[in-house]
């Protein structure tokens, strides 16, 4: 890789290039996908561990963003839990997913995201395998270059990808980190939270711009709370989507 200081950001644009040269399909049938789940007011969910869990916030609680997405977080595989090394050893524990699904109220025509990179830990499976069971459609974020290289952490033998309905690949290394220093092993640079997030914010745009086309006059998305007569239009839009948010307002 050339040797300077835009080397990162030279790799993220190429791999985000490749994503969506890629991952056109993929995308198309999540839209239709959150589409259809937004006009039948199912909820929309979104889980991942650690820093995978980044993205669950990006798409959760902001101006811009879909109302209805209603995310999953584990106190134990959170970043600010102590010791941090903590998350992973959570994250691989079969049964900590179960015990997050059994606090969900998940139930048939919900629609679930789960990003996992390596997609082999046991949180994610027992997660989609939980909301499977009650007919939640599962849409994966991962990098299929890396999971196919690794075998599955969890009792069933099963990856993240080998468990969705859609999978969307991130197209990222394996490792995940892009940048080589001369001398070092580990490469530096991860790149799955700027091109996951890119990823899912294209879809929450063309999701609202079709929502709009197919003649809703209010999507269910955030205004900002810090502009005049933001907070009165949220609150209008929560009444009309209550039935799908189902965290507190």
């Amino acid at each position: 890789m050339e040797a300077d200081m835009y080397a990162y950001q030279k790799a993220v644009l190429a791999i985000l290039e490749e994503a969506f040269a890629a991952e056109g399909a993929a995308i198309e049938a999540t839209v239709a996908a959150l589409c259809a789940a937004i006009h039948d007011k199912r909820a929309l969910y979104i889980f991942g561990a650690s820093h995978a869990g980044i993205l669950a916030e990006e798409l959760y609680y902001r101006a811009g963003g879909l109302m209805l997405i209603n995310p999953i977080f584990g106190s134990e595989i959170m970043l600010n839990r102590a010791p941090v090394t903590t998350t992973s050893r959570m994250e691989q524990l079969e049964g900590y997913g179960t015990v997050l699904a059994d606090g969900v109220d998940f139930r048939a025509g919900d629609v679930l995201i789960v990003h996992s990179v390596s997609g082999r830990n046991a949180v994610a499976i027992d997660l989609v395998l939980a909301a499977r069971a009650k007919g939640v459609q599962i849409i994966a974020l991962t990098n299929l270059r890396y999971s196919q290289s690794v075998k599955s952490r969890h009792s069933s033998g099963k990856r993240l990808f080998e468990l969705a309905d859609i999978v969307l690949d991130n197209h990222g290394v394996i490792g995940d980190a892009v940048c080589e220093l001369p001398g070092v092993a580990q490469k530096v640079g991860p790149t799955s939270t700027v091109v996951g997030a890119a990823i899912l914010n294209t879809i929450v745009v063309e999701v609202c711009r079709r929502l709009v086309e197919s003649g809703m006059q209010h999507p269910p998305v955030f205004y900002s709370a810090n502009l005049d007569g933001g907070a009165a239009r949220n609150q209008a839009l929560a009444e009309t989507y209550r039935e799908a948010i189902r965290y507190r307002l």
